[in-house]
């Protein structure tokens, strides 16, 4: 049986070296205005497994920023960091392999109107590293 890894976590520590300038995490908090950009990331329900190594789990990047240009701009970041640069990258605990955008950035209506979000869902073929 294939060994299950917390994609989430595994994305959000390559994140954070690579988006300096935003917060990136799984779960929003109540001070979301004061950490402006945020990258959220969420393993969205779907993908599979092959029973034995391989995963191809989708996951939701969704970004936040106090307005419309500066989300789309950092959500272009972010997919071009997804469908290019993650390939082949690893953590102790994960291989990616190919990547590819399921949902390109777009807006996505969010409650607040002091902030803008636009997200986008990829499909990341991983394995575990051991």
């Amino acid at each position: 049986m294939a060994e299950l890894v917390d994609i989430e976590v595994e994305l959000v520590a390559l994140g954070v070296v690579r988006f300096p300038q935003a917060v990136v995490r799984v779960e929003l908090d109540n001070n979301l205005l004061h950490e402006l950009p945020t990258i959220q990331i969420e393993q969205a329900p779907g993908g599979h497994d092959d029973g034995l190594r391989l995963s191809r789990p989708l996951v939701d990047f969704n970004v936040y920023a106090p307005t419309r240009s500066a989300a789309f701009s950092l959500a272009h970041e972010v997919h071009a960091w997804v469908t290019g640069e993650l390939r082949g990258l690893g953590t102790s605990r994960l291989v990616i392999g190919r990547t590819g955008a399921l949902s390109l950035p777009a807006v996505r209506p969010y409650e607040n109107t002091s902030l803008r979000r636009v997200g986008a869902t990829y499909e990341i073929y991983c394995h575990p590293a051991t």
